[in-house]
């Protein structure tokens, strides 16, 4: 009789197998589906076992932008459900990528998941330097981070990260298309836009001092200057990878002057445009040179055309 009655609680599944089953479910599918068909199911689904990673980036790439993604009761849900996970992988988690979250959310994570090492917060308005301090020195297992579109975190965070993350190889620093506001007119708030940092120099600083291990870096509509990326080229000797795309006041000749510097260096994306800082007339330089230029950091690809 009590044999029965466990097949039953199971849905006629032995333990082992729904986990097998359970744990082949993309986050999205665990969370709305085998979760709310009976308790015991829902108890496999809070294993540890299945909570090493929580990665809601493929949700958020199939979800079309929208004001609701950046609205307060959206980062709640966003909170809650990370803190959910945090405390079901007991103390495992390794891997966070999620957006529009909190210091709230990401503090509890910090004190309960020392062995982090890829923290992916994109488009989180409400992440400060607060957070990220306690990362910084809670997390020194850190290998990828990325902080693009999150306008409240500065380069301090950039200079503890570095110092205290030896292990630290990929960081993802991309701004948003200041020169385009139709791309997200109506559905990110104004005022954060107009938020956005202004100090690539800076931020280029600290990475080129406190980050020498980098090998990917990308730092999309950067407002750095020739200054901030010889800072870069100096002092990440390593980079394999770099991303350059509309930081508009890097001319063709600052770039192929720098990167030449980096011997391991196998890719590096350009702006389109030119704008020299200098002055108050804006002049274009069109990159129709930049294939010739590219050929030396994709061999790969030059050799599939031969």
């Amino acid at each position: 009789m009590e044999e029965d009655r466990s097949e039953s609680d199971w849905g006629g599944l032995a333990p082992d197998i729904l986990m097998n089953i359970i744990s082949r479910l993309t986050v999205q599918e665990l969370w709305t589906g085998p979760m709310f068909v009976r308790k015991s199911w829902l108890t496999v689904c809070r294993d540890s076992y299945l909570w090493s990673i929580f990665d809601l980036e493929p949700w958020f790439e199939s979800y079309p932008q929208s004001a609701h993604l950046w609205s307060p009761d959206f980062e709640r849900k966003v909170d809650l459900m990370l803190r959910s996970v945090v405390d079901w992988s007991d103390g495992g988690l390794t891997e966070i990528r999620v957006r529009h979250c909190s210091d709230y959310a990401l503090s509890y994570a910090t004190d309960r998941c020392p062995n982090l090492q890829v923290l992916a917060i994109r488009s989180s308005p409400n992440v400060t330097d607060a957070s990220m301090t306690k990362i910084a020195f809670r997390c020194r297992s850190l290998k990828e981070i990325d902080i693009s579109y999150c306008h409240e975190i500065s380069h301090d965070t950039l200079v503890m990260i570095g110092r205290n993350c030896p292990n630290l190889r990929i960081l993802k620093r991309n701004l948003m298309d200041w020169s385009d506001s139709s791309r997200r007119s109506g559905f990110v708030p104004t005022e954060y836009v107009d938020a956005c940092p202004q100090d690539g120099d800076t931020e280029a600083d600290a990475i080129g001092k406190h980050m020498i291990y980098l090998e990917r870096l990308e730092i999309q509509f950067s407002r750095l200057s020739v200054k901030g990326l010889a800072s870069i080229c100096e002092g990440c000797p390593k980079l394999e990878y770099l991303d350059l795309s509309g930081c508009v006041h890097l001319s063709s000749r600052d770039i192929a002057n720098n990167v030449s510097r980096i011997k391991r260096l196998k890719e590096v994306k350009k702006p389109d445009v030119y704008v020299p800082r200098s002055g108050d007339v804006a002049q274009t330089e069109r990159y129709g040179h930049w294939r010739l230029y590219d050929e030396r950091f994709d061999i790969q690809a030059m050799s599939s055309l031969v």
